[in-house]
């Protein structure tokens, strides 16, 4: 039971997918669909992009992440090819790599600000302890959180995927139409899924920075 569930993330999959992505290719290159998926984009970008002139450049990094991370969970949406998104070695590196470079950043600009961080302007002096200990374990499991919120959406979504393809098999012509229906539509908003969880992804990493001591 459990090896067919997660048979989607073997990258190998069933061949009603194909049929699934090339109604999918169609709908993509509709005009109001490319509309509307380029002012979506431009409202990301608007928002990941601008902001404090001082991480500009950590800003187009997280820019060409933002493309990255939407190339990879796309990606996994055609037939016989494995997210790399959804693996936990990747995810978690990335997560990690990336949080560590900004940690060890702030501690090159000033360790004095970057430990500022931890204590909140105004707090009582008896619970500095408790908000600096608090403040740490938030901090630490940053990499954590950002490699559940990535796997998590982008394997389900799979998973779901493949057991709507593998339904199809086994259903008479009038049930297989109304369920391919429902795969395309659901297709549909795992495309969106990708888009949200680049988004999130990235704006995420993007407040994190905001911490980030300046000379």
């Amino acid at each position: 039971m459990f090896s067919d569930l997660f048979s989607s993330l073997d990258g190998c999959t069933s061949m009603f997918s194909w049929v699934i992505t090339m109604l999918m290719i169609l709908i993509f290159f509709s005009k109001s669909f490319v509309f509307s998926m380029n002012s979506m984009m431009i409202t990301f970008l608007a928002k990941l992009g601008y902001g404090n002139k001082k991480i500009l450049p950590f800003s187009l990094f997280i820019i060409v992440l933002f493309f990255f991370l939407i190339s990879m969970n796309l990606l996994g949406l055609t037939p016989f090819t494995f997210s790399m998104t959804s693996s936990l070695w990747f995810a978690s590196s990335l997560a990690l790599l990336i949080w560590l470079m900004l940690i060890m950043s702030g501690f090159f600009f000033s360790f004095k600000k970057s430990l500022a961080h931890l204590v909140p302007s105004g707090a009582p002096l008896i619970l500095t302890p408790f908000l600096v200990l608090i403040e740490t374990i938030s901090i630490l499991i940053r990499p954590l959180t950002l490699t559940v919120r990535l796997i998590a959406n982008i394997s389900a979504g799979h998973i779901v995927l493949s057991l709507i393809a593998n339904c199809l098999t086994s259903l008479n012509h009038s049930s297989m139409i109304m369920v391919l229906l429902v795969s395309v539509g659901y297709n549909m908003f795992e495309v969106f899924v990708c888009f949200i969880q680049a988004y999130i992804f990235t704006l995420l990493l993007k407040l994190y920075s905001v911490e980030h001591p300046f000379k």
